[in-house]
C-alpha cells in the first residue's frame, strides 16, 4: 500500500483544491467557499472535518469519513463515488449520496435529507436519522437496521431492500418496489406500498390510509394495523393481522387472517370474490 500522507489543521477554499489527490489523511480541516474540492480522489480518509461548499467528494474512490460535516452548502457532496464508509458524521446539507456504490452509514444525521440516497447501490445504513422526501429513491441492495426517517416517498423505485428496528413516517413509503422485507418495524404513512412487488412486513406496526394496494405478493407476519382503512385493493395477499383491521376493499386474492374487519368492501364487478379467503382469529 503506498504511504499516506497527513494533512492536519488545514484550510482549502477555491474550485478543485485538492483535485485528483491520492492517499491522503485529513485531519481537523476546513473546505471552505469553493466547489469540487475531493473530485477525483482516492484512498482519502477524513476525521474531524467541515465540509461548507458544494460537490465536496465526486467521482472518488476508497474514502473513509470519520466525524465529520457536510454544512448547508456542501450540498450535492458525494456523488458517483465508490467503496465509501462515513462514521459518527452530520450531514445537513441535502441532496447527498447520487449513484453511489458500496456506501456505508453508520451514525449519521440528515436533518435536511431531501433527495437523499438517490441510485446508490450496496448500501447499509446502522442507525441513520433522515429528514426529508424522496429517501432512497431507486437504490437497490440496501440493508437498513434503526432508520428514523421523517419524509414522504421513500423508497421509491427501490429494489432488493431489507429494513429492521425502524420508525418511517413516511406517506407513499415503498412505492413501485421490488423484493422488499421489513422486520420489526413501525410505519404511519398513507398509501403505503403501491405498485410493488414481493413486499413482506414480519412483526411490524403500521397505520395506513388506502395501504398496500395494487401489490404483487404482499406477505404479512404478525403484524398489528392500527387505524388502517380501505387496505388491500387490488393485491394479493397472504396476511397475518393481529389485531382488528378498520375496512378492507377489493383485495384480489390470497388469505386475510385477522381478530376481525369492521368493513369488508366485496365488489363482484371488481374483483372474483371467490379467490380471497378471510379469517377470524378472534372466533
Amino acid at each position: 500500500m503506498s504511504k499516506m500522507t497527513e494533512i492536519k489543521n488545514g484550510f482549502f477554499e477555491g474550485e478543485r483544491s485538492l483535485y485528483m489527490e491520492n492517499n491522503l489523511i485529513i485531519r481537523d480541516t476546513i473546505f471552505g467557499e469553493g466547489e469540487s474540492p475531493l473530485k477525483e480522489s482516492r484512498n482519502i480518509e477524513l476525521y474531524g472535518s467541515m465540509f461548507k461548499w458544494k460537490y465536496p467528494l465526486w467521482y472518488s474512490k476508497n474514502i473513509k469519513v470519520e466525524d465529520c460535516t457536510w454544512f448547508d452548502m456542501a450540498r450535492a457532496g458525494v456523488w458517483y463515488t465508490d467503496d465509501i464508509v462515513v462514521r459518527n458524521s452530520l450531514i445537513e446539507a441535502p441532496k447527498n449520496f447520487r449513484r453511489c456504490r458500496n456506501l456505508t452509514l453508520s451514525n449519521v444525521s440528515f436533518p435536511v435529507a431531501e433527495e437523499t440516497l438517490w441510485n446508490c447501490s450496496d448500501v447499509r445504513l446502522d442507525n441513520v436519522m433522515a429528514k426529508g422526501d424522496y429517501f432512497a429513491m431507486n437504490s437497490s441492495d440496501v440493508k437498513v437496521d434503526n432508520l428514523s426517517l421523517y419524509g414522504n416517498y421513500s423508497f421509491d423505485g427501490a429494489k432488493n431492500i431489507e429494513v429492521r428496528n425502524s420508525k418511517l413516517l413516511s406517506k407513499d413509503a415503498f412505492w413501485n418496489c421490488e423484493n422488499v422485507t421489513v422486520y420489526d418495524t413501525f410505519i404511519s404513512g398513507e398509501y403505503l406500498g403501491w405498485n410493488s412487488k414481493n413486499l413482506t412486513f414480519i412483526n411490524c406496526t403500521i397505520e395506513s390510509l388506502q395501504g398496500m394496494c395494487y401489490i404483487d405478493n404482499l406477505v404479512m407476519k404478525n403484524c398489528k394495523l392500527l387505524n388502517t382503512t380501505l387496505a388491500f385493493e387490488y393485491s394479493t395477499v397472504d396476511a397475518e393481522i393481529v389485531s382488528v383491521i378498520d375496512s378492507v376493499k377489493n383485495p384480489s386474492g390470497g388469505v386475510i387472517k385477522a381478530e376481525a374487519i369492521g368493513e369488508l368492501i366485496m365488489e363482484e364487478a371488481k374483483v372474483d370474490v371467490t379467490k380471497t379467503e378471510i379469517i377470524y382469529s378472534a372466533q
